[in-house]
């Protein structure tokens, strides 16, 4: 009875490693330190290889777990290679993907010029793509593996002077379906993550305007923004063996704004 409810047992990272994109702040620094809180070992990855370094000495202190960071940009098909080979180098396993980096551009299609829409496209969904692409391999070789993107709440409804955030998370989510169809069989979940309106260093700039009240507080049951660890309980269901019934799934944490 007990090997078949584990309970708690299922949610244990220990000695499990995790790559996590744009891991030095915000959602992904959040993700990050609720796995190491499970036990998992992590590589932070940033742009900012500053930011990056400062963020795993945080983890580090905090939590019983080792922490590296690795600066890359993900849209760069190299740098994502040697990121992943980094990471594999040091801990010898990569069992968990999570791919936050992302960024938004606002504004109307008739304010908005192509280059801001290829630039939040080549972020959010090529990083996405090349990221996985990387990993799956090692994962393969494995024989298991969890990969989680991070899609929105804006990829399953809409909201105007958007299009290139809700295009680019409109993706992530039949990216993930498909993908997670794809290595079913390999012992690879692929799910997703859907977050409402948290409020990362992305919307502070937005954060008290008329706009956010209305639509974006507004639209959820709870009239508030999201905490940063309110995001920890999803992201660690998905990366343990809690999560090994799931495949292409989206999970949203909106504070009931899908519900409506």
């Amino acid at each position: 009875m007990n090997e078949e409810l584990p309970g708690l047992k299922q949610f244990d990272l220990t000695n499990r490693t995790a790559i996590i994109t744009g891991g030095s702040k915000g959602l992904g620094l959040a993700m990050g330190a609720g796995l190491a809180s499970a036990g998992c070992n992590l590589v932070l990855v940033s742009r900012n290889q500053q930011e990056g370094m400062e963020a795993a000495d945080l983890i580090a202190s905090r939590y019983n777990v080792q922490c590296i960071a690795v600066g890359a940009d993900v849209t760069n098909p190299s740098e994502v290679k040697l990121m992943v080979e980094t990471a594999y180098d040091k801990f010898g396993r990569i069992d968990i993907l999570i791919n936050s980096a992302g960024i938004n551009v606002r504004g109307s299609i008739e304010e908005l010029n192509y280059q801001d829409f290829q630039k939040v496209m080549a972020v959010n969904v090529d990083g996405t793509w090349l990221t996985s692409k990387a990993v799956v391999p090692y994962m393969k070789k494995a024989g298991n593996g969890k990969i989680i993107n991070m899609a929105s709440t804006l990829g399953l409804v809409g909201l105007a002077n958007r299009t290139p955030y809700t295009s680019s998370k409109g993706a992530i989510v039949q990216m993930t379906r498909a993908l997670g169809l794809e290595l079913a069989l390999d012992n690879i979940n692929v799910n997703a993550i859907c977050p409402g309106p948290f409020l990362t260093e992305i919307n502070k700039s937005i954060a008290n305007s008329e706009e956010a009240k209305k639509f974006i507080v507004g639209a959820t049951a709870l009239e508030r923004w999201a905490e940063l660890k309110e995001i920890q309980g999803a992201a660690i269901l998905l990366a343990s063996d809690a999560g090994s019934y799931m495949v292409g799934s989206m999970i949203t944490v909106d504070g009931g704004w899908t519900a409506r």
